[in-house]
């Protein structure tokens, strides 16, 4: 019997608006870098970064963590990006994030594999095809990430990311171009979004706003739009530095 979700999207505002703060002040303490005013996860895990608020402090600890990320950081959250003053914005998007509000259920086991260390390459082959999103060499220690083989080869495949007191995020789902169209990716989501309701936390995702394929296949599996979030893909730049607050 699928676990009743314990928290209602109403109650989301403070840990879902700012997703990457609140992961990373929490569950994933362990891999990011930081202080109380601004986190960014561990250029191995992911390019993700936030300040705890739009507070010139927090703007200013992110710009630091900014100068000391010469790959760039990318913040997502819902509501107005206020960005530190050197930072060279090489692109930006509108996203849709999705709760769960009612349980899925569990599909059929067949097929599919919990995934490892030894699948990490495979798992990143499969991502630079499909581009779900940042998959760097040590995403997969987030959470518990699962696929599907064929002819001994990785196909398909989704994980948990981001983490809150509550909230567990779905990400990284990926489907090799060659088996698409054939429910995989559907599968896999509510397998995860099964596992995360057993464990007490509502399932959640982000995805694209333009992806209006991925958007009506969650809809279908149970997923509806909480919220619009920002997204912002930084590099450091050359403008003038701000200052500490007083």
């Amino acid at each position: 019997m699928n676990a009743p979700l314990i928290m209602r999207p109403s109650d989301a505002a403070d840990l879902l608006d700012r997703p990457v703060w609140s992961t990373l002040a929490t569950f994933h303490r362990r891999f990011a870098l930081g202080d109380g005013q601004a986190k960014r996860m561990l250029s191995d895990i992911g390019p993700f970064a936030a300040a705890c608020d739009n507070g010139r402090a927090g703007l200013f600890a992110l710009e630091r963590l900014l100068h000391g990320c010469a790959d760039g950081m990318v913040l997502m959250q819902v509501g107005e990006l206020l960005l530190p003053i050197s930072a060279r914005v090489d692109a930006a998007a509108e996203g849709v994030q999705m709760l769960a509000e009612h349980p899925i259920a569990r599909p059929l086991a067949t097929g599919i594999l919990r995934l490892g260390e030894a699948d990490v390459p495979e798992m990143r082959a499969l991502a630079r095809l499909a581009k779900p999103g940042p998959f760097h060499a040590r995403t997969h220690r987030l959470g518990a990430f699962w696929g599907v083989r064929h002819a001994g080869r990785l196909i398909a495949m989704a994980g948990e990311r981001m983490r809150q007191p509550g909230f567990t995020e779905i990400s990284a789902v990926s489907v090799h171009p060659d088996h698409r169209g054939q429910g995989h990716g559907g599968r896999l989501v509510s397998w995860l979004a099964a596992d995360i309701a057993a464990m007490g936390d509502t399932p959640y995702l982000h995805v694209f706003a333009d992806n209006t394929n991925a958007i009506r296949l969650y809809e279908r599996l149970g997923f509806r739009a909480r919220r619009a979030v920002n997204i912002a893909w930084l590099k450091p730049g050359i403008g003038p530095r701000i200052a500490p607050a007083s």
